[in-house]
């Protein structure tokens, strides 16, 4: 059986949540309290040294840390629906735009996050290791995170999917991103046509609720 440990509230066990759905896997869910620092303790260090979510417990590859892993496992366990492409076109298109929304729209909202909320003294990266925050990090966040979205409304302009003419893993990963940029107080504008078109076509498939 596969075990996902999860987080219903953080961004990054949701990209899991909904690769899982939409290839219909079975698993466990094992929830684990970020709001209590449970993914800190020993615990749960025994079972993800790097302190993160979401982790995957497979039954011959053990247990799975991030999601560049998790989403490469079960790709190739589970190939239908293909999500990473099929093409060598396909699976380099999906790789870049993928990388691209992870770093310009995930780990911007993440510099803002982070390194602007009280709440994440000394947090401002995530794992085992304490980091002091710099402010001027969420300024910047912030800005990138705009930029994010008018790249994405840009790209999305004569396109249903993110990445091919297929959904694929980026559609899922760009999602997230734009729905938890809701905590820097960014969202899908009507200077965002065509990204809040694609958000409300996204929003039909039963995965996204997850």
């Amino acid at each position: 059986m596969i075990t996902l440990y999860d987080c219903a509230t953080a961004p990054s066990p949701r990209r899991a949540r909904i690769l899982l759905a939409e290839k219909g896997v079975a698993h466990e869910t094992v929830a684990v309290d970020l709001r209590t620092g449970e993914q800190m303790g020993d615990a749960f260090r025994q079972i993800n040294p790097q302190c993160t979510v979401p982790a995957l417990r497979t039954e011959d590859a053990g247990v799975l840390a991030d999601n560049a892993a998790i989403t490469a496992y079960l790709e190739a366990r589970f190939p239908q629906p293909p999500l990473l492409g099929v093409t060598p076109q396909e699976k380099a298109e999906i790789a870049s735009w993928n990388w691209r929304v992870e770093f310009e729209g995930l780990i911007a909202i993440a510099e803002a996050l982070r390194n602007g909320s009280p709440a994440m003294a000394n947090r401002a990266l995530p794992g085992p290791v304490d980091y002091a925050q710099i402010p001027e990090l969420a300024q910047r966040g912030v800005a990138r995170v705009r930029q994010f979205f008018a790249t994405l409304d840009a790209r999305l302009a004569e396109r249903e999917f993110i990445a091919t003419e297929r959904f694929s893993v980026a559609d899922i990963t760009a999602v997230v991103a734009v729905d938890f940029a809701r905590v820097v107080k960014v969202k899908p504008g009507d200077e965002h046509p065509h990204l809040q078109r694609w958000r409300a076509a996204m929003a039909l498939r039963p995965a996204m609720a997850l």
